[in-house]
């Protein structure tokens, strides 16, 4: 069982020795000297100039069996007298190295009693070799350079003898804890593990490897996240390691509170595949068990212990070739073995640097006896002499050259520091197995193939890597809704070829087929947004996002303007011709219409600039809490979603939408005034606010679920495209679904004014009309009394000119050869009915005459029986079917030939029902007041 190395007596002990060390520090040169002189008689400097001279070696080990650390003194005698015995079987050396053993007890004072009894009362020696003990070694170290004597140790590994300006006599053959550090950095990126925490026991020696390592990891651009030290309880360290998200943890604590440490490992989870523990490896054998202080049991230790990484030097080499004594590593091993057994004691790990370092101070010897020997040949003096100060100078520098195959693999030193080799062992099923080794005089790291076996599959991460996923939206959902888009598109493109093939038929013609094209591609510019909707960074760059955000925008806006505002705009135009009197004289074409819509996207264009220069939509990302891995990697997933977004989002969007909604209330002001406006081919208003009834709510609700569900885009997007892909079906199929119906069905009916189902309602209206105007306003009553004698007169007066018009007809379908004759006659009495309409139009009470007359011409026409044309035959019966039929054909045309100008169609001056413009000279010179506006449809 290899004993651990540890501080034997602590640092505490070197208290009561202080003054004891003062002294020495401040009278070692008189006590040199003093000590010099008692054996001078016996001792010279000639040594170098004979063979076969003994040389005699300091050897300061604890002996006593009581002291601490004395077991590895027992078995490092046996190494030692192996190594003098196989120098000397060598031949090469023309010396013999003879040791002389100082019990220090691994006591300061006791140590520094036996060095200075080395020094005054033994022989002049030559080196020391030993030191065990840091307390006693660092002590003696520090005088050595008073006394011209250099030191090599061969188990002292604290990192204190490492400063060359306080200890420059000082060598060993034996790596020291520091050594390890460039290895741990090695196998740290050979994994490619560049974040790491340390987890560091409260005392010199671990704070001082810490340090080291510290810059080590500096050097190697390792990160260190997070430092913990503890003296006794490290539970609340190693939770702050988890905190920290520390995976790859250095450890530097002794066997006792390694339990205590994988015992909070346990109890937080901190082990298996998602965590590395790197720790000393100089423990003893089954240190858990004797060291178990905690309240775990075995197997959960061992469960956390499980796959941990230990270092360490390599006590002896791998390398089965034959070094410096003509020997393997196994060679020697098996001889040191049987020196054990002889004895009868224990081994101990730092055997094999015994043995390395009695090889050096053979060749140290050797060198400079060489070097003393060649300087007395150059020398001209007989009586040539060297000091203690010039020899110590020489081996130094000889030591400081030493490099040669030992047992322990290539023995080299750099500042005193031995070049080792440090292994590394992994813990598997409950026992250590060497799993690679470092070359520190290469820097080369050589792990065993196959022989590291980590918890998962692949090492561990050296921290939770957080892969960011974009939610982007589902290619499914995008496919069906594209799908749907593309058949929007396909119904407006039909609808689109619909209106221009049949865009000269009356039905077409009255309803502005450029105003439904316009409609049509509003309802296709919707559409297409939904593509732009649909994309996001993971098919378009960052910038090509950006981009899209504002083309995306702008389209959705310029397409629901478009098909809304030319819709609007031709209810404006009917609302104008039946409603606004004013403008009877005007014609109101589609080009006049195309201005108010581009007036329209005139203002949506500068909303648009302006948000564009002033506060671009930009590219933001938001990113959300951290999810686990679903496929159970050794991942975080961290979920983001790209926006468009700017700086003053909300007011922007609020100068927009609340542009959008003076336009829908203007849409439903216009359908509400021409609700009574009976040509189904003009009136559209039924439709137009069905259409902004669901549009309106559609956008709210869908406006108000996009917010809520931003944070999960396929919704989202669902939801956006579903409310635009209603709006703009929805829109379209109501205002030219029922313009399909009407042109399979009837194809007239819609152009005609549905007079006869008309009637009643408007009788009923008048009356209410009359009644309210009455109850409203009792001033008024003589003036609308008077309205309404003048309107009865004059719808009698038109009933008589229709009857005349009746007649005239009759007599042209009957007696053709008389056509001209009437065509002079009775063309001033068709006239006089226009200029009666006409009159009535300029009236003071318009609304109220114009309404009154439209009811009493039909009731003219089908109520009223003239009794001196009762007893005519029936061919002079006007208000015979026959004859009410001719006289329909003739009338809804004259009537429908009136309105055609006012919305840019033929000149009612220019038709006639009997013949063409030409074949009359009124109709050629027709004064402008004839060209009317028809107020009453």
């Amino acid at each position: 069982m290899a004993p651990a190395r540890r501080d034997c007596s602590g640092w505490e002990m070197l208290l009561p020795t202080g003054c004891l060390l003062l002294s020495v520090l401040l009278f070692h040169p008189a006590l040199a000297k003093v000590c010099n002189d008692r054996t001078k008689h016996g001792q010279d400097n000639s040594w170098f100039a004979r063979d076969g001279e003994n040389l005699p070696i300091m050897v300061l080990m604890p002996m006593n069996e009581s002291a601490l650390m004395s077991s590895i003194s027992q078995g490092i005698e046996p190494a030692v007298q192996l190594a003098i015995q196989h120098i000397r079987e060598s031949r090469n050396y023309s010396f013999s190295l003879i040791t002389k053993i100082y019990d220090t007890e691994c006591d300061n004072a006791k140590g520094l009693r036996a060095f200075f009894d080395a020094i005054c009362y033994g022989p002049k020696h030559l080196m020391i070799f030993g030191g065990v003990c840091p307390s006693v070694t660092s002590i003696i170290a520090e005088s050595l350079e008073g006394w011209n004597l250099v030191q090599l140790s061969f188990a002292a590994t604290t990192p204190v003898l490492a400063d060359k300006k306080k200890y420059p006599n000082f060598f060993r053959t034996v790596p020291s804890d520091n050594a390890v550090n460039p290895a741990v950095v090695k196998f740290l990126n050979f994994y490619n593990w560049s974040r790491v925490g340390t987890l560091t026991q409260d005392v010199q020696r671990f704070s001082e490897v810490r340090n080291d390592l510290t810059n080590e990891l500096e050097k190697g651009d390792i990160q260190i996240a997070d430092t913990e030290s503890f003296s006794n309880d490290p539970c609340v360290n190693v939770k702050k390691l988890k905190d920290n998200d520390v995976r790859i943890i250095i450890g530097q604590f002794d066997e006792n509170l390694a339990s205590k440490v994988f015992c909070c490992a346990y109890n937080l989870n901190m082990f298996g595949s998602k965590y590395q523990w790197i720790i000393p490896g100089w423990y003893q054998g089954n240190w858990w068990e004797q060291a178990n202080s905690t309240n775990c049991t075995t197997k959960k230790l061992l469960t956390a212990m499980e796959g941990y990484i230990s270092v360490d030097f390599e006590p002896l080499s791998a390398r089965q070739i034959k070094g410096i004594s003509g020997r393997t590593p196994k060679d020697y091993e098996r001889e040191y073995s049987r020196e054990l057994q002889q004895k009868g004691v224990e081994a101990s790990k730092f055997h094999g640097f015994a043995y390395d370092g009695m090889w050096v101070i053979a060749k140290t010897l050797t060198r400079v006896m060489e070097l003393l020997r060649e300087r007395k040949r150059q020398n001209t003096y007989h009586n040539f002499t060297v000091g203690d100060r010039e020899v110590g100078k020489m081996v130094l520098d000889v030591m400081n050259e030493t490099n040669f195959f030992g047992v322990t693999g290539q023995v080299m030193f750099r500042n005193g520091e031995r070049m080792g080799t440090i292994k590394f062992n992994q813990f598997q099923e409950g026992r250590e197995v060497k799993v690679g080794e470092y070359n520190a005089i290469a820097d080369v790291l050589d792990l065993i193939n196959n022989s590291i076996r980590f918890q998962g599959v692949e090492p561990p991460k050296d921290r939770t890597f957080v892969r960011l996923q974009r939610r982007h939206i589902n290619v499914p959902l995008y496919s069906i809704l594209s799908t749907i888009t593309i058949l929007g598109m396909l119904m407006a493109g039909a609808f689109l070829f619909f209106n221009i093939k049949n865009r000269n038929h009356r039905l077409i013609k009255m309803s502005s087929p450029y105003m439904n094209n316009l409609i049509i591609l509003g309802g296709m510019l919707s559409y297409a947004s939904i593509f732009l909707f649909g994309l996001d960074g993971g098919f378009v760059s960052d910038k090509e996002f950006e981009t899209l955000c504002t083309v995306r925008t702008w389209i959705l806006i310029v397409g629901y303007t478009t098909a809304f505002g030319a819709m609007f705009a031709k209810t404006w135009r009917v609302h104008a011709i039946f409603k606004n009197v004013k403008m009877k004289k005007k014609i109101i074409k589609d080009q006049k219409l195309l201005i108010i819509v581009g007036g329209m996207l005139l203002i949506d264009l500068c909303i648009l600039i302006c948000w564009q220069i002033v506060d671009p939509l930009k590219r933001t990302v938001e990113e959300y809490s951290l999810e686990a891995d679903p496929q159970g990697r050794d991942i975080a997933i961290r979920p983001f979603l790209e926006h468009c977004e700017n700086t003053h989002m909300t007011i922007w969007l609020g100068i927009v939408y609340a542009y959008k909604g003076l336009l829908m209330l203007f849409g439903c002001f216009l359908a509400w005034e021409t609700r009574n406006v009976s040509i189904p081919a003009l009136n559209d208003s039924k439709y137009i606010g069905m259409s902004v009834y669901n549009v309106g709510i559609m956008c709210i609700i869908g406006a108000a679920v996009s917010f809520l569900t931003r944070d999960q885009p396929n919704v989202q997007f669902c939801i956006v495209a579903l409310v635009i892909i209603f709006c703009s079906t929805i829109t379209l199929c109501l205002v030219f679904v029922p313009k399909l119906i009407t042109m399979r069905t009837n194809p007239d009916a819609a152009t005609q004014n549905r007079r006869l189902n008309f009637t009643q309602n408007q009788k009923k209206e008048d009356s209410k009309t009359s009644t309210s105007v009455t109850s409203v306003n009792q001033a008024n009553t003589s003036r609308l009394d008077g309205l309404q004698t003048d309107n009865h007169r004059l719808r009698m007066r038109i009933t008589e000119l229709d009857k005349e018009l009746e007649e005239v007809t009759m007599q042209l379908q009957d007696t053709p050869e008389k056509t001209p004759y009437i065509k002079q006659n009775h063309y001033p009495d068709a006239n006089n009915i226009l200029s009666i309409r006409n009159f009535t139009d300029a009236k003071d009470g318009e609304k109220s005459i114009l309404k009154n007359h439209l009811e009493q011409k039909p009731q003219a026409q089908w109520g009223s029986m003239d009794p001196s044309r009762i007893n005519r035959g029936p061919l002079e019966d006007i208000n015979s079917p026959e004859h009410i039929q001719r006289r329909l054909s003739l009338q809804l045309p004259i009537l429908h030939h009136a309105y055609l100008p006012s919305i840019g169609g033929v000149d009612a001056s220019c038709t006639s029902p009997n013949g063409s413009p030409g074949s009359s000279p009124r109709h050629r010179h027709m004064p402008p007041s004839y060209r009317v506006m028809v107020s009453g449809l």
